[in-house]
């Protein structure tokens, strides 16, 4: 017998709270006020928006571990992520129920799980009922009540289970390549600041001592002392244009992109894909407008919209987009009334420069971390394809659970 249900016969969806604009802020300390921008297109969270909260939080909108949300409202054109899920991650961070959100909890006794309807919200034919009975023209809003009204065949628990734990698989390997990322990135500032920041290694040699965790053969190129300017010997101030050039993107409507692979960069990220290429990668992607000083770096070939500029190295790549890290762009806003960044402010700039030897020296530890950052993004695009393509074949039973576990173990 057919299982036909509604959302509404298992779970309860509760608005968030308004907490008290006062209070936020765009960068740590305080919790995490989660945010529509927040929520990735296709579901789960993207980290690169968030706001932080340091005012008083009401105890029953405080998240744990393992809640799911929705996102009830989207400022796109499309509406990418209106209705999509999002489970709030196992971390050390705190996470609040900002209004606009929607807290998904079972009712008692539902024959579910909050796993099982997590991937349920991630079908097509989910998206298309919330897509069709939105509100709103530049501010696309759903409710409750309209997600609850969602109508699907509930599968037996054992194979709920079966599917919550297979594409749970997929997205705990995304989610690891995706820890893994930030460790290399985290390494790759480390070396810089230690380089060319904090000077280890001359003061290391200036004090008789070898540079911990460097090879002899490295250690051999920096030098033993300073100048009067403070600079390791022999090396100089220079300016950020005479490291690299900050070019401007170019203007690209959505109704003029044509279906392809590249992707288009504007201040916040990637803002959907073309055909043409602006830009043949590696580069490095810094936000002019909106999103002030943002900063991507981008492998392959790109198109930068006009919110952006792009680089055009002088020295090694590598070393421009640590240097750019370490800038302060963010907090160098025109005082338009669209926050913009003016790249003559950025160009003046001071920026210690050392011998070409040291730089390529750097090149080659980063690069190879960067490799392995590369890999793992073109692994966890390769599972998202994936999981997409069986999700909603698994859910409709067309192809079996055995079959989809194979091509998860092939990838």
């Amino acid at each position: 017998m057919t299982n036909i249900v509604s959302l509404g016969d298992l779970v309860e969806i509760k608005h968030g709270y308004a907490f008290k604009g006062e209070y936020f802020k765009d960068a740590p300390p305080g919790d995490i006020l989660l945010t529509p921008g927040n929520f990735a297109i296709g579901g789960g969270f993207q980290w690169n928006k968030l706001k932080y909260y340091e005012g008083p939080s009401p105890e029953d909108f405080i998240l744990s571990a393992g809640d799911l949300l929705v996102t009830m409202t989207d400022l796109s054109k499309a509406a990418d992520t209106l209705g999509y899920p999002a489970k709030v991650p196992s971390d050390n961070n705190c996470y609040l129920h900002n209004q606009r959100l929607g807290k998904v909890v079972l009712k008692n006794d539902a024959p579910t799980s909050l796993g099982f309807i997590y991937w349920l919200l991630r079908t097509k034919e989910y998206r298309d009922e919330i897509l069709a009975s939105h509100t709103g023209s530049t501010v696309k809003h759903t409710s409750p009540t309209k997600i609850k009204a969602f109508r699907f065949t509930l599968p037996s628990s054992e194979k709920q289970t079966e599917l919550s734990e297979l594409f749970g698989t997929i997205e705990n390997k995304i989610d690891l390549n995706r820890q893994m990322n930030e460790t290399l990135e985290e390494m790759a500032r480390a070396v810089f600041k230690s380089w060319f920041v904090d000077f280890d290694p001359v003061h290391a040699k200036a004090a008789g001592q070898q540079p911990v965790h460097m090879p002899p053969e490295t250690a051999d190129l920096f030098p033993d002392s300073f100048n009067d300017d403070g600079l390791p010997e022999g090396w100089e101030e220079k300016r950020v244009d005479d490291i690299l050039e900050l070019a401007y993107g170019k203007a690209l409507k959505k109704a003029d992109r044509r279906r392809g692979d590249v992707p288009v960069y504007g201040s916040g990220g990637i803002t959907g894909m073309h055909d043409t290429a602006l830009v043949d990668g590696p580069s490095i992607i810094v936000g002019r407008k909106g999103t002030v000083g943002s900063l991507y770096w981008e492998d392959g070939p790109f198109y930068p919209i006009d919110t952006t500029f792009y680089v055009r190295p002088k020295v090694e790549l590598t070393f421009c987009y640590y240097l750019l890290q370490g800038l302060g762009l963010e907090n160098m806003n025109t005082d338009a009334a669209v926050p913009g960044l003016n790249r003559n402010n950025a160009y003046r700039l001071p920026v210690p420069r050392s011998s070409p030897e040291i730089c390529g020296e750097f090149d080659k530890i980063i690069s190879l971390l960067r490799e392995k950052i590369r890999a793992n993004n073109e692994q966890n695009q390769t599972l998202a394809n994936l999981r997409d393509l069986l999700l909603p074949k698994l859910m409709s039973g067309e192809i079996r659970l055995r079959d989809a576990e194979k091509a998860v173990e092939d990838a």
